[in-house]
């Protein structure tokens, strides 16, 4: 790929933020997903409540909320975009074993949230970590992906 093709690469090779002024507002809408796996014994204090840190699931959905209103502090090209909506949702996956998280965010806009749907589910992820890791150091966060997206010149995508 040339950086010709790349929206983030000036005519130079310099990175810089896409201007989105003449794009028409649309519609946006992205959903991720990730996990964090856990030993069976660290889930089972997760669900009974048990944790020093207090409640896991409701912490790490608000801290996934919050990083999401905060993604262009974070992610340096990212243009601030008002969301309409943010939605974190945390599961207990005795199979897996873990926790699965999925985020979704929406606005109106010209640009979309994708990476606003991908932060809150990695901050998410980061805080389940960071509440369990006095009794399990060994949790994975893995499996971070965009599963769907909605609006835009790029159309719908899917990526189950």
């Amino acid at each position: 790929m040339s950086p010709a093709e790349l929206s983030h690469i000036d005519p130079s090779g310099e990175a810089h933020m896409v201007n989105v002024g003449g794009k028409p507002d649309t519609l946006r809408v992205a959903v991720a997903r990730g996990e964090v796996r856990l030993r069976p014994e660290t889930l089972a204090l997760v669900r009974a409540g048990q944790m020093k840190k207090g409640d896991v699931l409701t912490v790490a959905k608000v801290a996934g909320i919050m990083a999401a209103k905060k993604t262009s502090e974070l992610i340096p090209l990212c243009h601030p975009i008002p969301l309409h909506q943010v939605d974190v949702h945390l599961e207990i996956d005795d199979e897996l074993p873990g926790i699965q998280i999925q985020a979704s965010a929406t606005t109106t806009g010209k640009t979309g949230v994708e990476m606003e749907a991908l932060t809150a589910v990695s901050i998410a992820a980061l805080t389940v970590y960071d509440m369990v890791k006095a009794v399990e150091k060994t949790g994975r966060i893995q499996n971070v992906r965009l599963i769907e997206k909605h609006g835009g010149q790029s159309g719908d995508v899917y990526n189950e």
